[in-house]
């Protein structure tokens, strides 16, 4: 269907009969320019078409469009989209710009197609060639001078409006957060000086005239240059040249929806509390003033910083004890403001009860169908000081039904209790020297968190848990960084009769189910941000940092009780925004290594530390757990007795990429889809001679690596996404023919010891994959 014309594959409807119409526009952009800045200027002037020139073509089912009511024809809309355009490449710096068009009409049936293609040759970009500040204040010159370096206007640089624009807006901010409260945009221009200076050269020579306008005409053809002056328009009101400091701060956290902010500082019946220049009005006490006063980054006596003044309403609203923050600045006497923050509260406790199940299909136990219950209380204002308190609870099973075992309906049974407070601050055990250093962090938040869980795998195994952890989260710009000094984790297992009997048939799970304990640190990154010069591009990274046992490890007593081991974990995602449609990248990379000197508890990581593949959210054409190790068989030995086949290593490889796009609309419901691959595996580090082949190297990473590619329907709902993915293992590293590669297309297919595995999987998700 690809091979057939666009033409072919688009119907027109509500078209104006025995009239022509717009049928296609198209715009070719010539000139000696970059790639991307073509790209960027061409889809800007997609935008700049007269609106009786413009059509809606839908796309569906990727390959099918569909234009609905085109405008009828009209060559005088060219002219004015000639006009548009122009108006805005000469806000891009080019202004010497050139426009061609062409019409053609084609007659389909009864319908007059009419095409129009703009040719566009885009000429020389103006360059800035010198920029000076002249602001007619000694202050203002002063601060505009010492922050000369990080101007957007810089020598060579390509001109553009919305450049001087930025510039503009730079040097507002900086005075602005230098005291001056009442300076605006208003007060600031740029002028630019398009003249060239050899043209003002004095000549009575016609001669030497015309060489010199000759000059001036090719310099301006091929390296077109403009000089940028910053001046300051003249000031009547001497306030808009007054230098702030804060005075006092006035805090409401009681404040409601329907308040009158105007006059709320003037009602009575307050209670207060004053701390030197802060005081705090409330009448039902419902918070202390500490945290308040912590997220607060303007003091007494300082310059008013208008960054400092929005980052505080920010930080204030991000507590999550109050729904909404506002603030007003007030002018009092000549130099000094004093500022109001009227702070709604929001809903105090809730809770939530979620209902999960899920489907498992396993060799031995035929369809595991889990249920599972989580009930999770919150509470956004602890004692009164906007502390976070998030109360979980969840207890589910896994039943095996359609089995043509002798099995019992229960396989699994969980139960598990968590509590985590989040403080809205740093509690550190030490003192810090400089405290303001404390205030270009954002967000920062103490963690503390306790978590208990037991399960029980009939037969299998019983695992007792406890975990506790005490962390810092802050954020700096782009960069989000959780640290957690201590992390303590408890692991009980007892070992029951059919596992044991699974340790003589594959001894290589002996290693992966040990218990202990674990006394580590972790360490993470988190950073999203846009491309600057393409919003349509986003990036995602992670680093995640974790030490078990570096030096507790070293005790005599603690030597054999406690891990030791280094894990570290990296992922990159990329999204391309593609008009209606996204292409998805993601990478990810983990290894973890176990330096412990016990011989048999310590040749891989703790199993509930492993790394694990497959499942609706990696390497979908495997099931969860399934995929590994390396090219290893060993969990498909022995089918008639080994029934737990969960495989677990101590290195992960993966790669995504994934092209979305719409499907249709159904009442509301958007419904898409998408055409991935997935491609990875799963190994162990270290050699283990009863399974050689589950261990990673360089030399076998062709053979050993897994590539499942598909397909799937997106559900929509706008606060939920419903995905359903179908894949295929186009190469399994378990096939023993080919090199894993699929030879012909089969549904299914038969190990060597008569064990039958799908080739295909179906998976069923909330939410993207990645």
């Amino acid at each position: 269907m690809s091979s057939c014309s666009v033409s072919k594959r688009t119907t027109v409807r509500n078209y104006p009969l025995n009239k022509p119409f717009v049928y296609d526009t198209k715009i070719n952009l010539k000139g000696d320019i970059a790639k991307d800045e073509k790209k960027r200027l061409t889809t800007e002037l997609e935008n700049y078409w007269d609106d009786s020139l413009k059509l809606k073509k839908i796309q569906q089912f990727w390959i099918i469009y569909k234009i609905k009511n085109p405008p009828a024809f009209d060559t005088n809309n060219i002219a004015r989209s000639v006009s548009f355009m122009n108006a805005y490449l000469n806000s891009q710096g080019y202004y010497y710009a050139g426009f061609e068009n062409s019409v053609r009409i084609d007659t389909v049936s009864d319908q007059i197609r009419t095409s129009v293609v703009m040719d566009v040759n885009i000429g020389k970009n103006i360059r800035i060639d010198s920029v000076s500040y002249d602001l007619g204040d000694t202050a203002l010159q002063k601060l505009a001078k010492k922050e000369e370096a990080k101007t957007l206007l810089k020598k060579g640089a390509p001109y553009t409006k919305q450049l001087i624009s930025s510039e503009l807006d730079r040097l507002v901010s900086l005075y602005r957060q230098n005291g001056y409260y009442r300076f605006t945009r208003e007060d600031v221009y740029a002028l630019v000086d398009t003249t060239n200076t050899k043209l003002l050269q004095l000549t009575l020579d016609p001669f030497k005239q015309a060489e010199i306008i000759a000059e001036a005409a090719r310099a301006r053809r091929e390296n077109p240059t403009w000089d940028i002056s910053i001046l300051k328009r003249p000031t009547f009101d001497s306030s808009r040249l007054t230098q702030y400091h804060i005075g006092r701060v006035y805090y409401y956290p009681e404040s409601k929806l329907t308040d009158i902010t105007d006059s709320i500082m003037y009602q009575k019946g307050f209670q207060e509390i004053t701390r030197r220049n802060l005081t705090m009005r409330y009448r039902k006490g419902l918070f202390t003033y500490k945290p308040l006063r912590e997220h607060t980054y303007l003091h007494n006596g300082e310059l008013y910083n208008e960054n400092n003044y929005f980052k505080s309403i920010n930080t204030l609203g991000q507590l999550g004890a109050w729904q909404q923050v506002d603030a007003r600045p007030v002018i009092r006497d000549k130099d000094s403001l004093d500022l109001y923050f009227y702070l709604i509260p929001a809903v105090k406790q809730s809770f939530t009860i979620d209902l999960e199940s899920s489907r498992t299909a396993d060799i031995g136990l035929g369809n595991l169908w889990g249920v599972s219950t989580n009930l999770a209380y919150n509470n956004k204002n602890v004692w009164k000081s906007a502390i976070q308190s998030l109360a979980t609870f969840r207890t589910g099973v896994e039943l095996s039904l359609l089995s043509n075992n002798q099995t019992q309906l229960i396989q699994t049974f969980l139960i598990n209790i968590g509590h985590t407070y989040a403080f809205p601050k740093l509690i550190l055990p030490f003192k810090i020297a400089d405290w303001r250093a404390l205030n270009k962090l954002d967000n920062k938040k103490t963690l503390f968190s306790v978590n208990g869980s037991y399960v029980d795998r009939r037969d299998y195994y019983q695992l007792r848990s406890l975990v506790t952890s005490w962390g810092y989260e802050w954020k700096k710009g782009d960069n989000v960084w959780l640290y957690k000094p201590l992390n303590v984790e408890l692991y009980s297992l007892d070992t029951l009769a059919k596992l044991r009997t699974l340790f003589i048939t594959s001894p290589f799970l002996r290693t992966s189910f040990n218990s202990g304990k674990v006394i580590s640190q972790r360490l993470s990154l988190i950073k999203n941000f846009t491309n600057p010069n393409n919003p349509d591009k986003s990036h995602f990274v992670r680093i995640g940092l974790e030490e078990a046992g570096g030096l507790l490890g070293l005790i005599g007593q603690w030597h054999e009780q406690i891990y030791r081991y280094l894990k570290l974990e990296a992922e990159y995602r990329k999204s391309v925004k593609i008009r209606k449609t996204e292409l998805a990248y993601r990478a990810y990379a983990g290894v973890g290594y176990n330096y412990g000197t016990d011989t048999a508890r310590d040749k891989t990581l703790p199993f509930f530390k492993q790394f694990s593949a497959g499942g609706p959210y990696s390497m979908r054409a495997w099931g969860l757990r399934q995929l590994g190790l390396g090219n290893s068989v060993q969990s498909e030995a022995d089918t008639s007795n080994n029934s737990y086949r969960d495989r677990f290593g101590d290195m992960q490889l993966e790669a995504n990429i994934e092209y979305r796009f719409p499907l249709t609309t159904v009442a509301g419901v958007k419904v898409a889809s998408a055409v991935y691959a997935d491609i990875g595996n799963v190994w162990n580090i270290r050699k283990n001679a009863a399974d050689p082949d589950a261990r990673f190297a360089f030399n076998n990473l062709g053979r050993d690596i897994a590539i499942g590619v598909g397909t799937g329907i997106r559900v929509d709902f706008s606060y939920f996404l419903i995905r359903l993915d179908f894949a295929y293992k186009v190469k399994d590293p378990a096939r023993k023919y080919n090199n894993g590669w699929m030879d012909k297309f089969q549904w299914f297919e038969n190990r060597e010891n008569g064990l039958r595995v799908n080739n295909y999987a179906v998976q069923l998700g909330i939410g993207l994959p990645f």
